[in-house]
């Protein structure tokens, strides 16, 4: 009875504390918001400049927004306009995808033909200036305004880049940025290379296209997702559903379980099984590194090329206005591959390391090779002497192969090709 009585006295002293508690978390709210009010009030009355509570609002709105995190972004009505325009797949401008990475403005990649990766733009490099403004606080969304603009203007961005002694200063003329997300080309006839260079609405439409196309001929795949960005979620899913029949492609957590969901993979929707490298790089990110995270994780592919750039956060975005010309991009989760590893601020780390570059060869190399490839050689070097029309046939032939010279100018290519015959011979 006695143990009883003590036990009744300690749950009354608890209800009462946690009552308490709670009384004193709601006044602790409106302590907030009336803190918030105060600051408004004295920016709106006392501010040196004459400023209107709306600029003063939005003003808050985008200083919260970048203090969560590089992803979550206040969109006015010019930055949600141009978010729309960007999805549609066309836009004047450089080509350049860009992110904050460690407090910095930095190139995520640049996009495939673009005017930024004909100047010479690269994945990693950090923008210290647009033009003579600095980057140094500037938003992702301040610096897009600032690159945009009319097809045949010009800009200069000054880089830092690694390995480099001094910034690079680099001059770019805009231009229109139309993105081919899907090439296809084949090596030795029975490999087939895809390149995706972002993840719009058509890549896996366009992948199946090719896959079916080759598929009599192809003994192994080659998947290229060096500089690509990322793109639609259900796109990197259906990519992965391609090349795997089962289990979960990748899965999404959040505050709530509303947020959370996870895509599994389905044996209907798979079109092929042959051996499969992926490659990667730096500028690999968000979808590109769903993609290429599940299919390692499910030992359908090896994974070539250096570590990914590590966005792997899902943002929403949200009207806040009645017209719906303003929104907040807002990140609302995390995505997480099917062994249970995130990607965020970590990214993919390749099965096998290769750096870019030029294959390294010996002086007589190139003609230390099988009697048919030196007859090939040779009949490219004598079509650079024939007519225009040869030239042409040639042109419209690289088009679609990869030549041996292609190949020993692209070292991670080399290493992924190597890699997948041997995966050919083992039937792996």
């Amino acid at each position: 009875m006695k143990k009883l009585l003590i036990g009744l006295l300690i749950a009354v002293n608890l209800f009462a504390q946690a009552k308490k508690e709670n009384n004193e978390t709601t006044p602790s709210r409106l302590e907030s918001f009336t803190k918030l009010q105060k600051v408004i009030s004295a920016v709106e009355f006392l501010y040196v400049d004459d400023i209107t509570l709306n600029q003063i609002v939005d003003k808050a709105i985008a200083g919260l927004m970048n203090e969560l995190d590089a992803h979550s972004a206040y969109l006015d009505k010019k930055a949600f306009k141009q978010m729309k325009i960007t999805i549609k797949g066309e836009f004047s401008g450089l080509g350049i995808v860009i992110s904050m990475k460690d407090g910095a403005l930095t190139v995520i990649s640049p996009i495939d033909d673009t005017p930024a990766k004909k100047a010479g733009v690269q994945a990693g490099d950090i923008i210290l200036k647009i033009n003579d403004k600095s980057t140094l606080k500037m938003t992702i969304d301040e610096a897009v305004s600032l690159m945009r603009g009319k097809k045949g203007t010009p800009v200069d961005i000054t880089v830092v880049r690694k390995g480099e002694a001094k910034p690079i200063k680099i001059h770019i003329i805009r231009g229109i940025i139309k993105i081919q997300s899907v090439t296809a080309k084949t090596i030795n006839n029975d490999i087939l290379y895809l390149r995706i260079s972002s993840f719009d609405e058509n890549v896996a439409t366009q992948l199946t296209k090719y896959i079916k196309q080759y598929k009599k001929t192809t003994k192994g795949i080659i998947l290229d997702l060096r500089n690509n960005p990322g793109g639609a979620l259900d796109q990197a899913i259906k990519t992965v559903d391609i090349f795997v029949d089962s289990g979960v492609i990748v899965s999404q957590k959040g505050r709530t379980k509303k947020q959370n969901d996870a895509y599994s993979a389905s044996p209907k929707n798979t079109l092929t099984k042959v051996p499969m490298v992926v490659l990667v790089n730096g500028g690999s990110a968000s979808a590109s590194e769903i993609v290429s995270g599940a299919l390692q994780d499910d030992k359908r592919a090896i994974i070539v090329g250096r570590n990914t750039f590590g966005k792997g956060s899902v943002q929403m975005l949200l009207p806040i206005t009645p017209d719906k010309k303003e929104a907040i991009k807002l990140t609302i989760a995390k995505y997480y591959l099917p062994s249970g590893r995130t990607i965020q601020a970590k990214g993919i780390i390749p099965d096998i390391v290769s750096y870019a570059g030029k294959v390294p060869q010996t002086k007589d190399s190139e003609f230390s090779i099988k009697e048919k490839d030196l007859k090939k050689h040779l009949e490219i070097e004598l079509a650079k002497v024939d007519g225009k029309k040869i030239k042409k046939q040639e042109k419209k032939n690289k088009k679609l192969i990869i030549t041996k010279e292609d190949i020993y100018q692209d070292n991670q290519l080399k290493t992924a090709l190597d890699v997948l015959k041997a995966l050919i011979l083992t039937n792996k």
